[in-house]
């Protein structure tokens, strides 16, 4: 007896991309599938040399490909993706976790023609990508994040210097690159060693007095030691040197991004003010004029946290249909893990999204302000652990940035009482109707409780 034989997933499924090609992307070279009728051999492999690229996106133009999907793998795709791009053809950068499911044994060879497969039935989606202008903005803060933080472990080397001499200044003043920090540690280099000498440069900001910090300046001064605190010093003023370049170059990609002329108006004090690390030039304008809403007026976000959502994601919130899609595409929504009608969990994907790392920590910075928005992250506190409400804090400031940028609407803060008293509210709502399916009927009290 002839076995019938099973129905193949290509005639159960209409193609929907027929001229989709698939590519594997990696260090050395690129595996490139294109649908098995257009060439005899329908997997090559391409060296990831600029010649080899040309050559590849030929191949693809003579198979009369117009679509491509490929994997996101660390930064090699960016010069095929932009090469792509120039050519007219329709690119989409599919997230790895999406494809990784590939039958049999992994290959190349098989992830490229799986990737083909999977476009030409119109089952994968293009991660998001900024505009030009946007992406060039971006690459710019990622750059200028990146000399931050090298800065930062070269300040941890100044430390490491000076605990290893026994010089506790960390213990009297709390930043040791800042103005007093600074005059103290190049006077030392300088060849000064009179700790009252010393404990006379400092500002009338720090609160030690001069005797503790004389007697924090008391240690051995290895050569070796102050050696390594020279050179840790003079990397961190290299990298100043750097951060001003990159300052520059931001600002004049932010003027190139104009949508408006004027300036934004007076906001709070904390608002107007220069957050620590921010660039020296006037970001909060430009951001205003980049945007066409300042979005430093929501609390907790300060120009820094502005600039980081602003390059990631852009003015244009087009891409996204709703605040939701947002969200999701931020990783700061719940889970949907659903099987059977059953919630198995809602926990938020793992995501590395810079834009939703700068919410979080905004949203940290909730927990003393006296606003909506932090009674709100006190609220969530105290229903749930801090990094989930954290998560949600960050949830509500994306959506209302994202309903700042679409509507064109400035964000005005209600206040805590506000919120309190909605809150109120809705209990009050909540008691009443329950009370009601119970057959009885809330009576409030003659004062206040």
């Amino acid at each position: 007896m002839a076995q019938r034989k099973r129905p193949t997933t290509q005639s159960a499924i209409t193609l929907t991309h027929p001229n989709a090609a698939g590519i594997d992307i990696g260090s050395a070279s690129h595996f490139v599938a294109v649908p098995p009728d257009r060439d005899d051999e329908p997997v090559r492999e391409f060296a990831s040399f600029t010649a080899d690229l040309h050559r590849l996106v030929d191949w693809l133009d003579a198979c009369n490909v117009d679509t491509v999907a490929m994997e996101s793998t660390g930064v090699y795709w960016i010069p095929l993706y932009e090469l792509l791009e120039s050519r007219g053809f329709s690119v989409l950068l599919v997230n790895a976790r999406h494809v990784k499911n590939v039958s049999g044994r992994k290959s190349d060879v098989l992830d490229c023609q799986w990737l083909q497969q999977l476009m030409s039935f119109g089952l994968l989606h293009g991660a998001f990508r900024p505009g030009e202008q946007v992406y060039v903005l971006r690459c710019l803060n990622r750059q200028r994040m990146m000399l931050l933080r090298s800065q930062g472990r070269l300040v941890q080397h100044m430390q490491e210097a000076l605990a290893q001499m026994n010089i506790q200044l960390a213990n009297v003043i709390s930043d040791v690159v800042g103005q007093t920090g600074q005059r103290i540690l190049r006077a030392i280099l300088a060849g000064e060693r009179n700790g009252m000498a010393l404990a006379k440069l400092k500002s009338a900001r720090i609160h030690a007095s001069e005797e503790e910090i004389a007697k924090s300046l008391q240690g051995s001064w290895r050569p070796e030691h102050l050696f390594a605190l020279k050179q840790a010093l003079d990397a961190f003023d290299f990298c100043g040197i750097q951060l001003a370049e990159c300052d520059a170059q931001i600002q004049a990609q932010l003027q190139a991004l104009h949508v408006r002329d004027d300036e934004p108006a007076a906001g709070s004090k904390r608002a107007r003010g220069r957050a620590r690390n921010a660039p020296k030039f006037d970001l909060r304008t430009q951001l205003f004029q980049m945007c066409g809403v300042d979005l430093t007026r929501i609390d907790g976000i300060d120009v820094t946290t502005a600039l980081v959502v602003a390059s990631e994601v852009g003015a244009d919130m087009s891409k996204f249909p709703s605040d939701k899609h947002f969200a999701s595409w931020l990783g700061l929504c719940p889970g949907t893990r659903i099987t059977g009608g059953k919630v198995m969990s809602g926990k938020t994907k793992r995501c590395a999204n810079r834009a939703a790392q700068a919410l979080r920590l905004a949203a940290a910075s909730l927990r003393s302000s006296q606003s909506a928005l932090g009674a709100y992250y006190r609220r969530m506190c105290a229903r749930m652990d801090k990094p989930k409400a954290v998560t949600a804090a960050a949830h509500k400031l994306a959506r209302l940035i994202y309903a700042m940028l679409t509507h064109g609407q400035e964000y005005t803060d209600q206040g805590q009482e506000y919120f309190e008293e909605r809150y109120r509210q809705r209990v009050l709502h909540n008691l009443a109707t329950r009370a009601k399916v119970m057959g009885m009927q809330l009576v409030p009290c003659g004062s206040a409780v």
